[in-house]
Parts: structure tokens; C-alpha cells; sequence
């Protein structure tokens, strides 16, 4: 009988990390009270110390005090998982050539979080070979070229049998990357994630079957052709866990066959979220392939057919039997009839759902149009991403209650207007997504969000609001003192308002105080708003924006300039929509000025990346 690996539960890991963290702290102590030397404190010290560390943090602070301490991280087991997301080139260069080249054989988990890392390592692609031992591989923002030169390689590997890929490149197909992905005979997890061009679904023709493919587990972030979904679920045969996050259809595509009469009867876990596809295209995929699943997750919206309570109680009963956790969340603007979503939610309240405990509610646009809204299910099974995207009828939504928000990690504010009666808590958020510039009854935005979730305990901040006030921003920064990584839409700032906006007490206080090291901005920046912007983030590492080409040769000079202390830790700039003409330009610039010694450029998908 195969034995499957038990998921890790997150409370269990949630206790073991309390009790590692209640340990040190008691060794911690001990190390003060009785004022020990740093070379009197036992490995076994150092080792709980390391756990709390990435690996290359425990390089550069350890590696090269003395024999000891390199012998200690070479020798340990911390060599088997490296992470190299935010690391200079100049660091790179050193940490590549001390631990990554001579103890390739012993790395057993990889991620490569920087385009130009991956191709330095495995140049040329065979010496994928030397890390014979690998076996899990993470890959950021690189070609389908490139995954193209090293998927030979990759199955020649003995042990390796994940992959998680995201691709920098404009995807038109896939069928290259499904066909090597296929004969990765060993392969068991398999993560994508890359983007089309506008409106765009990659290609995928029909598959041969591959009966002996080894994937049980699959995630495809990116648009997906709804008709190739057959073709591609056909050459799966073990499968046991499926999440495609945008299904939509592809009109250039000709359907030439029908549904092929397969059951995944190891398939347990689905969760798809569809673009306009109507019921009955869906209806056809569930009583092909999911006769044997276990847990349903589906994002809908538009069509008005999966509000209709009494078909899914016959598609269930009749064809998913197994099924006991079924997670709806379907959008409508407007549905027909005159029906409004408190009748959509009574059709839900028969004893065919109360007896499987599947509850429902929903939400209303925000301008109060009671046909208008969201329909959800409630204790939304660990559910990690929550939307405040509407509003509640305070009328006819007076039993309105959410259960199980504990597990909810990203919380999105898509409304215009948030009432208090309508707030939930969120005590374990970490990303805060703001898509409007909201109104709230009768406190400020940060009352209002301290009231959602802790703020302090937030480590990413999204604000895509064009009218968002910067005065708004700034205070919200500085109540989220753990934030790391903030991405806006605009800076909604004039230039005579600069110098007014440096001398403000909170932009003071920011400047000093926080730790973001990520900073994505969407809309066109000065060389004034980026001396600004560099003046209140000083610990940034990674940057990108956009800028005018006349001022592209400014700001790229004035950011990388060793006499600007400000950006002494940035080694990383993307400059987003420019023509390629600027990646010539850039680099005429960097030569006859001497401005960098050591660095690497290039041109991905109209953005211009710079490393150093």
C-alpha cells in the first residue's frame, strides 16, 4: 500500500516554533547572567541561534570570524536548504564561490529568487549535475528558454522531485514546458506561475496521454485556456491535488473532441477559479473528473446558473459523493428575475446543506443594490485571503456572521465605504491589500483598520488607489513599524509640497524607524520624488518604478552613486515600460561614468533590470 506523506499542520509547527523561540530565550539568559565569552557557548547553542537565521545571514556573520565558526556551517546541515532571494551581486559573487560551487553535492532545497543568479549557476546548464543530491527547486522570474536548456538535466537528477517556476517572460505557450515537465519522470509537485500579454491565454495543443506521469501535485498561477484543461487533466493520472487560479476561455481555440471518460480516482483537493464560463461547460468537467474528490474550492462569476441550489444538490449527490467540503465564492453584478441575494440565499438552507453543515452568506455592491453582491460560503475552511469588496445590508443582514477567521493571512478592501457594523477581526493577517480609497462612518481610515487586524504585525501593504493621500500613507506607515515590502499606485504628491512633506514629524519619525526593503511604485517618479523616496526608505534593497527617459540616466546615478550613503543597501532596480532603446542608453551611461564595476543589465518584457 503507498503511503502518503502527512500534511504539516500549522498549529503543530505554530508550538514547535513558540518552543524553540521560549528556549533560546532561556539560553539567552543564562549567556547574560552568567557574561559568557561569544567562544565559550557550545555549538549547540550556536545551532538554535542559526535556525532563526537564512543561510547566507549566517555566512556573512559567521563564515569568516575563524576556523570554528566556518567549520560549524560548513560541517552542519544548514548547507542543505539555500535561499537566495535579496543578495548583492557583490555578495553573491563571494557566497557563490565559498559555498554554493564547492558544496553543490550537499544542497538539498535551492531558491533562486533573481533572474540573473539562476543562469550564472548553471552555466552551461550540465552543471545542473553537480547538485546530484537536490531535491527541491525554486525558481524566480527566469526564460523559457532557459528552463527549456536545463529540464535535460533537471531529470538526470536522482532525487529530485519538486519544482516551483515563475517565468519573466511573456508566455504565448506551453507546450514546451508541459512536454519537458512530462518527462520529469520523478517529479511529484509542480508550481507555475508566469504572465500573457492582455486578454492573452497561452496556447496548449492536445497532449499525448503520459500514463506513467508521476505529478500528484499541481498549481498553475496564470491565465489558463479553459479548453485545454481536459487535454492537460488527461495526462494525469495520479493526481491528487489541482489549483489553476484563472480559467477563461480562448476564442481563437477549435474544440476538435469530447470529453474523454476518465476518473482521477486519486484526486482529492480541487481548487479553480473560472472567467466567464458558464455552468454547464463546468458541469461537464466535474462529472468527467471529480467523481472521487474530497474538498471543492470555486471562484465564479457572471453566470446566474451556480446560484442555483437545487442543480448542485443533484451535480454533488449524483456525481461528486465523496465530496465534503464544497467553498463557493461567486460574483454577479446583476442577477435576473428580481431576485435578490437573500433569496439566493435562501434556495442554500435546505436539509441537504444543513445536514453536510455547508452554510452561506453574502455580500451587497456597495452602492446598496440588494441584486448586486457577492455569495460565499461561511467557515470558509481555513480560508487565507479574505475581500471586504461590498457592504452589508444592515436591514435584511442582521444574522450576517463570519466563522473561522483565524486562518485568513491576506485581507483585500476592495469597497468604497466600510461600516463598523460590518467589521470582522482578523488577528493573524500579515498582507493588507487596499484597491479604493474607502470611507468609513464616522473614525479615521487607521481607527477603522486597527479594528480589522493588528497593524503593527503587518509585513506587506498594498495600496492601489490613485486618491489615496500621501499625508494617509505616510501615517499608516507609521503604524505598521514591521512592514518589508510596500507596493503603491501613485505618490499623490506635488513638487511644491516636497520640502513641506520631509520637515512633517511622521515622515521624521518613518525615515528612522522602518524596515522596508521592498518598494514597488507604479506611476512616473522625479528625480525629486525619488530623493524624497529614497530619503524615507533608507534600508531599501529592491526598487522599482517608472521614470521619463530623459530622467532615467539621472535617477539610475543618483540611486547607485557610492558617495549616497541614502541607498547604500540598494543593489537592486527595475525600471518599469520603457522602450528597449534605454537598456543601450543605460549602459553607455554606466561605462563612461564609471559608475559600476560589477553589475549585470537586461531588458525583460519592457521593464529594464539592473543589478549590482
Amino acid at each position: 500500500m503507498q503511503r502518503t506523506k502527512r500534511p504539516v499542520d500549522d498549529d503543530n509547527v505554530q508550538n514547535s516554533t513558540n518552543y524553540k523561540k521560549q528556549k533560546l530565550q532561556n539560553e539567552i539568559t543564562t549567556i547574560d547572567r552568567n557574561k559568557f565569552v561569544v567562544e565559550d557557548l557550545a555549538n549547540e547553542i550556536f545551532y538554535e541561534i542559526f535556525e532563526y537565521l537564512d543561510v547566507h545571514d549566517i555566512y556573512k556573520g559567521f563564515f569568516n570570524l575563524n576556523r570554528r565558526f566556518k567549520n560549524l556551517l560548513i560541517y552542519s546541515n544548514f548547507l542543505r536548504q539555500i535561499n537566495l532571494s535579496n543578495i548583492s551581486k557583490n555578495d553573491f559573487e563571494n557566497y557563490y564561490h565559498n559555498i554554493l560551487k564547492p558544496y553543490s553535492h550537499r544542497i538539498k532545497l535551492l531558491r533562486l529568487s533573481n533572474p540573473f543568479i539562476a543562469e550564472i549557476i548553471f552555466s552551461p546548464p550540465r552543471m545542473m549535475l553537480q547538485f546530484n543530491r537536490l531535491e527541491i527547486l525554486i525558481l524566480d522570474k527566469i526564460g523559457m528558454k532557459f528552463f527549456d536548456k536545463i529540464s535535460f538535466f533537471l531529470k538526470q537528477l536522482p532525487k529530485f522531485h519538486s519544482i516551483t517556476i515563475s517565468f519573466g517572460d511573456y508566455i504565448q505557450s506551453l507546450d514546451s514546458f508541459f512536454s519537458n515537465l512530462f518527462h520529469l519522470w520523478k517529479l511529484k509537485y509542480c508550481k507555475i506561475v508566469y504572465e500573457t500579454k492582455p486578454l492573452c491565454y497561452p496556447s496548449l495543443m492536445y497532449l499525448s496521454k503520459y500514463n506513467s506521469n508521476t505529478i500528484e501535485y499541481l498549481i498553475i498561477h496564470g491565465r489558463f485556456a479553459f479548453e485545454s484543461l481536459n487535454s492537460l487533466l488527461c495526462c494525469l493520472p495520479k493526481l491528487r491535488y489541482l489549483l489553476i487560479n484563472h480559467l477563461g476561455h480562448n476564442y481563437g481555440y477549435i474544440e476538435t473532441k469530447d470529453l474523454l471518460p476518465i476518473k482521477l480516482k486519486y484526486l482529492k483537493h480541487v481548487s479553480l477559479e473560472f472567467d466567464r464560463i458558464c455552468f454547464d461547460e463546468v458541469e461537464k468537467i466535474f462529472k468527467t473528473f471529480f467523481y472521487y474528490i474530497e474538498i471543492l474550492r470555486l471562484t465564479t462569476n457572471n453566470d446566474q446558473a451556480y446560484l442555483n441550489a437545487k442543480r448542485w444538490e443533484n451535480v454533488i449527490g449524483s456525481y461528486m459523493p465523496y465530496l465534503r467540503i464544497f467553498d463557493i465564492n461567486h460574483r454577479n453584478y446583476t442577477l435576473d428575475n428580481n431576485l435578490t441575494y437573500h433569496d439566493v440565499t435562501e434556495q442554500f438552507n435546505s436539509s441537504f446543506w444543513i445536514k453536510k453543515n455547508w452554510f452561506f452568506t453574502h455580500q451587497h455592491d456597495w452602492r446598496k443594490r440588494l441584486n448586486a453582491g457577492i455569495f460565499y460560503s461561511t467557515d470558509p475552511y481555513r480560508r487565507k485571503d479574505y475581500e471586504f469588496h461590498w457592504e452589508i445590508d444592515e436591514e435584511n443582514c442582521s444574522n450576517f456572521q463570519e466563522m473561522n477567521l483565524h486562518s485568513v493571512q491576506h485581507v483585500l478592501i476592495c469597497s468604497k465605504q466600510i461600516k463598523n457594523i460590518c467589521l470582522n477581526y482578523f488577528p493573524n493577517v500579515t498582507q493588507l491589500t487596499i484597491q479604493n480609497y474607502f470611507q468609513t462612518s464616522d473614525v479615521s481610515i487607521i481607527t477603522t483598520l486597527n479594528r480589522i487586524m493588528p497593524l503593527e504585525q503587518l509585513k506587506k501593504l498594498s495600496i492601489g488607489s490613485n486618491d489615496f493621500p500621501f499625508e494617509e500613507i505616510v501615517k499608516l506607515l507609521r503604524c505598521t513599524p514591521n512592514l518589508c515590502e510596500l507596493r503603491l499606485g501613485l505618490l499623490p504628491m506635488k513638487e511644491t509640497d516636497l520640502q513641506l512633506i520631509k520637515q512633517s514629524e511622521h515622515f521624521q519619525y518613518i525615515s528612522k524607524t522602518n524596515k522596508i526593503n521592498y518598494l514597488d511604485i507604479r506611476q512616473l517618479c522625479t528625480l525629486n520624488q525619488m530623493q524624497l523616496i529614497i530619503k524615507l526608505f533608507p534600508q531599501l534593497e529592491y526598487l522599482k518604478t517608472r521614470m521619463k527617459r530623459k530622467e532615467i540616466g539621472l535617477i539610475t546615478k543618483y540611486l547607485v552613486l557610492k558617495t549616497n550613503k541614502r541607498a547604500q543597501h540598494l543593489f537592486s532596480l527595475c525600471i518599469s515600460e520603457v522602450p528597449k532603446i534605454c537598456l543601450k542608453e543605460l549602459k553607455i551611461l554606466i561605462q563612461s561614468e564609471n559608475l559600476l564595476n560589477d553589475y549585470f543589465i537586461r531588458f525583460i518584457n519592457r521593464d529594464l533590470h539592473l543589478w549590482w
